[in-house]
């Protein structure tokens, strides 16, 4: 179970409007995506992992894998506190999870050394889980050159890299040094045609919350070298991918969601509600690709 490639998909958490764990919207959107990803990121930066806690990770995680049909389901289980960090991949084992997606230690800005045994303390507390690391230095304040990562990779239980850094050359040397038996994923829509053309093997999408059909057709046809075809789907979804990004994700995806009909669009601090201006390029981008929009005003 250490194959994270093809689509994978960041899932959001919703939130009823007094800003409660909705869990029947949950389930609704994990059974869309699940049609057609082949892996569940539950508790990730888009599923606001930082503000949810307790027994709602374990509701969410649970229920991930219980719609599932049987793809696989990653849990976030970063924190910038190792010994958090550790019990939460050990609680997220003992809930049958199949991986933990693993955010470098953001604020404290470790050593690579220091970063090493990190990951070493979370592959003790969950024996045999396979982690993947995963590299946003726009959120951690650390970016993980590929010096650096090639000291995860001592560590068998780190099996791949969500590499989210925007920068095409970082990405092109991981590829060009990945190690047998290690996987580099796409941290970034909009990256993830040129990641894959240098070497990458899957996606993690925030795209695919609302599109996963659409998103997987792109991985599958840039890793089968159909270039012009995977060209042409990167195109047409490019407004789309962009729009997610006006704001901090997942704002605009939040709105998306809603403008969709799949889910509310409540978000809890601190992050608050996307501006008129984004909602309506959101709205733009959802037309032009021909949806339908029940939850536009």
């Amino acid at each position: 179970m250490s194959d994270f490639s093809g689509l994978g998909v960041a899932l959001a958490t919703p939130f009823t409007s007094s800003g409660a764990l909705d869990l029947p919207a949950f389930r609704r959107l994990v059974r869309h995506v699940a049609a057609h990803a082949e892996v569940l990121v539950v508790l990730g930066t888009t599923g606001e992992a930082p503000t949810v806690h307790g027994a709602e990770r374990d509701e969410l995680i649970l229920a991930a894998l219980e719609e599932s049909g049987g793809r696989r389901v990653v849990a976030g289980t970063g924190s910038n506190d190792t010994a958090a960090a550790a019990a939460l991949t050990r609680r997220a084992q003992e809930l049958g999870a199949h991986g933990a997606l693993v955010v470098t230690p953001y604020y404290n800005k470790p050593t690579p050394k220091g970063l090493a045994l990190h990951y070493r303390a979370l592959a003790d507390a969950a024996p045999g889980l396979p982690l993947i690391a995963y590299n946003v230095p726009g959120r951690t304040a650390l970016n993980v050159l590929p010096a650096g990562l090639a000291l995860l990779w001592e560590n068998p239980q780190v099996v791949a890299v969500k590499e989210s850094s925007g920068n095409l050359a970082q990405i092109a040397e991981i590829a060009r040094t990945l190690p047998s038996g290690k996987q580099l994923l796409s941290g970034d829509d909009g990256f993830a045609l040129a990641s894959i053309a240098v070497g990458a093997v899957g996606l993690t999408s925030v795209l695919g919350n609302l599109l996963p059909k659409e998103a997987k057709a792109l991985v599958d046809a840039a890793r089968a070298g159909r270039m012009e075809e995977a060209r042409a789907l990167h195109f047409r979804l490019l407004p789309l991918m962009d729009a997610l990004f006006l704001e901090s994700s997942p704002i605009p995806l939040k709105s998306a969601l809603r403008l969709m009909g799949l889910a509310g669009d409540t978000l809890r601090l601190p992050l608050s509600p996307a501006e008129p201006a984004t909602v309506a390029r959101l709205t733009l981008a959802l037309r032009d690709l021909g949806l339908d929009l029940p939850g536009a005003a």
